[in-house]
């Protein structure tokens, strides 16, 4: 089979990287994207290392020319193809450490990352790979979003990003119907990273009443992905908001140690989705 092209974006760490190995485990080329050179020359070499091929390409998001740049390069290298695009860049607001303040607390310049990268950058990307995917006749642009779609969850802003993503995936699937490609939001559960795994470290079993020992690694999130962009019948779901470890059990996924992670749906009001 041809290998398989994808762009992950954010993945110097956490969620954008075990995405990104997770599709390295599976033979897929990925792109990766971060603002700083030497963690993401990291995931980039453990992605060919699994048997994948990763290329690490340095970009700053909030810089619409830097991500034409990056998609101008990814269609001259792989004659135009593009499989897969994970959104998943995320920037902190300055000065930022930890949500504790309220919205009227916080400077107006909390914008300009949450919405301006959480949001805005993700839909210039999905612009380019659309352009990319639409001519080919397949692909699968996938939001990582969160649970605070649903309920508060560290700020106004966040949340408000959040669902932004939610939405456009939805609309976005209306306007690829027909072409052979889809759109999903995705929100995973509490997530093991680097930050949790130093908490666990410390002796805590929980994070804000989660339980720490059953949160999913950032690679089970790639597993969900890998799974997704391999479905026949993935223009079923286009369009939808998914949990991932929901959808881990429509797959017979499970984690690195072989657990099954919760879902928060309950927790979060339950019912439907997008």
């Amino acid at each position: 089979m041809t290998t398989r092209i994808a762009l992950v974006t954010g993945a110097s760490r956490s969620v954008g990287k075990g995405i990104a190995l997770a599709l390295g485990s599976h033979g897929w080329t990925v792109y990766v994207t971060a603002r700083h050179q030497g963690p993401l020359d990291e995931t980039a070499q453990s992605i060919t290392e699994r048997g994948g091929r990763g290329i690490a390409v340095q970009c700053d998001h909030r810089d619409d020319d830097q991500i034409a740049a990056l998609f101008a390069r990814i269609a001259d290298e792989q004659n135009g193809r593009l499989d897969l695009l994970v959104n998943n860049v995320w920037a902190a607001p300055k000065g930022f450490g930890g949500f504790a303040e309220k919205f009227w607390q916080r400077p107006l310049s909390d914008w300009d990352t949450l919405i301006g990268v959480g949001l805005r950058a993700h839909y210039v990307a999905s612009v380019h790979a659309a352009q990319l995917m639409v001519p080919r006749g397949a692909g699968l642009i996938a939001n990582i979003s969160s649970f605070g779609t649903r309920g508060h969850l560290h700020s106004v802003l966040y949340g408000m990003s959040k669902a932004g993503l939610d939405k456009m995936a939805a609309d976005m699937a209306v306007e690829l119907t027909g072409t052979g490609v889809s759109a999903v939001s995705l929100w995973p559960g509490l997530v093991k990273n680097e930050v949790m795994q130093g908490f666990m470290a410390r002796g805590l079993d929980n994070f804000q009443g989660f339980p720490l020992a059953n949160a999913e690694t950032p690679e089970f999130i790639g597993r969900v992905v890998a799974a997704l962009a391999n479905d026949p019948d993935l223009a079923a779901r286009s369009g939808h908001t998914l949990i991932t470890a929901e959808t881990a059990l429509d797959y017979g996924i499970t984690d690195l140690e072989g657990n099954q992670p919760d879902s928060h749906r309950e927790l979060f009001g339950g019912g439907p989705l997008y």
